[in-house]
């Protein structure tokens, strides 16, 4: 099986989201399950189909989060000594464009969060950013075109 890179804070935070699926949703939905029960004629009873169906859903986030915690690796995300871009770094870039800077962490694929600022090292300027320092300038092909970019900082 291909290990999938994560921070530890990544890691953790997958652990905390099943442990709640675990402990405090999958007994909520069977609790739903039973009290619809109670109403009689399952063949006709929407509440237990929806109870039914939400914990079809939460079994399958839980199969999913095991898989991935299974599948992680810790990387270390200490900043590197020579300036260059890896996992765990933080870069802050221009896009030379229209001149706007964004700073994102990489992070593994399973943590990524744009808004948040954390950016997959598998997405297409994740990988073009690996290896990089500052000042140089990453092109990146997206579905719109190419983007340029200038890496203005790696911590």
């Amino acid at each position: 099986m291909t290990r999938i890179p994560i921070t530890r804070n990544g890691y953790n935070q997958l652990h905390k989201e099943l442990g709640n699926l675990k402990k405090v949703v999958r007994p909520q939905v069977i609790k739903a399950i039973e009290e619809a029960r109670a109403h009689g004629d399952l063949s006709e009873n929407a509440e237990y189909v929806a109870a039914k169906e939400r914990q079809s859903f939460v079994e399958t986030k839980i199969r999913e989060i095991e898989q991935k915690l299974a599948n992680a690796e810790i990387m270390d995300t200490l900043p590197s000594n020579d300036g260059k871009v890896g996992f765990g770094s933080t870069v802050t870039l221009e896009n030379c464009e229209n001149g706007d800077n964004v700073t994102y962490q990489i992070v593994g694929p399973d943590e990524s969060d744009i808004p948040s600022g954390k950016m997959s090292i598998a997405s297409p300027l994740g990988k073009a950013l690996i290896g990089k320092e500052v000042d140089d300038e990453v092109a990146v092909k997206t579905p719109g075109g190419t983007k340029n970019y200038i890496l203005l900082k790696v911590a």
